[in-house]
């Protein structure tokens, strides 16, 4: 009888350290681990930014210089734009 009273303690005891151990690395990870993922994952979203931004401003045209460009779609297509057709229903 004594060693079950002692099995479920040493057992209970081993699942209340086993909870201790997780929450608290869960509160470390988020304390210290979380922000330097967060903060490069920011900065690395920065640096694409800026280099998309820097493209688009060199491959922008001199002023004055008139370009065009057509879009190719099929000639039955935009013959028969007659527009859309809506259903609807009476109420009454």
């Amino acid at each position: 009888m004594n060693l079950l009273i002692i099995l479920y303690l040493v057992g209970f005891a081993r699942t209340l350290l086993i909870i201790a151990v997780i929450y608290y690395g869960i509160k470390l990870f988020s304390k210290y681990v979380l922000p330097l993922l967060v903060d490069k994952g920011l900065k690395n979203m920065q640096q694409k930014m800026q280099d998309q931004q820097r493209q688009d401003q060199r491959s922008s045209r001199p002023d004055g210089e008139v370009t065009i460009e057509n879009n190719k779609r099929n000639s039955k297509s935009s013959s028969q734009n007659q527009g859309d057709y809506v259903d609807f229903e009476e109420v009454d």
